[in-house]
């Protein structure tokens, strides 16, 4: 009976996350530009092809190539297993990051995450966002963006992360598979 009791509290708190968010990071937007702007209601994750699309009315916008967690393959487990989380998400809030410019987080771990860690006896982990590449003299952008190097973020190039932050909004559900 107890598990259901925290069953039932762990899904209230996922909701309730996903239907507050706040925008850390506000920036003033011309009237004309959001009248062009064609509204993002998904992001979808296709981790074997290193794809993100932006999906609009059910029909794919744009797609980018990404990159992911140094261990690419499964969903994330535990907290430090550099895993790229599977399932359904919000992306429900921003920063301008200092190592990786401009990042949205995921709302892992669900209630399906957090419940498998503690089965398990394990911290599910947290902060997964997607966000750019570092600006870096040593490592050019291109270097990043052939591999798999995140601790379990989705890395996208720099422009192309400027594109997603301006046409995705807070609270857009991210699907990713495997």
């Amino acid at each position: 009976m107890r598990w259901l009791l925290a069953l039932f509290c762990l899904s209230v708190a996922s909701v309730s996350q996903a239907a507050f968010t706040e925008t850390i990071i506000r920036k003033p937007v011309e009237p004309s530009a959001v009248a062009n702007q064609p509204l993002i209601d998904k992001v979808l994750v296709i981790k074997s092809e290193r794809r993100l699309q932006l999906i609009s009315r059910g029909e794919p916008l744009k797609t980018y190539r990404i990159s992911l967690g140094k261990q690419p393959k499964g969903t994330k487990e535990r907290e430090g297993d550099s895993k790229t989380p599977e399932g359904l998400y919000w992306l429900d809030w921003r920063k301008v990051s200092d190592r990786f410019n401009l990042a949205m987080h995921i709302s892992y771990p669900n209630i399906s995450d957090a419940a498998r860690a503690r089965r398990e006896g394990v911290s599910p982990g947290g902060m997964i966002m997607i966000h750019g590449t570092p600006i870096n003299e040593d490592y050019p952008e291109w270097y990043f963006h052939t591999l798999d190097w995140t601790e379990g973020c989705i890395a996208m190039r720099n422009n192309d992360m400027r594109e997603v932050w301006d046409m995705v909004k807070d609270g857009t559900l991210i699907e990713i598979r495997p």
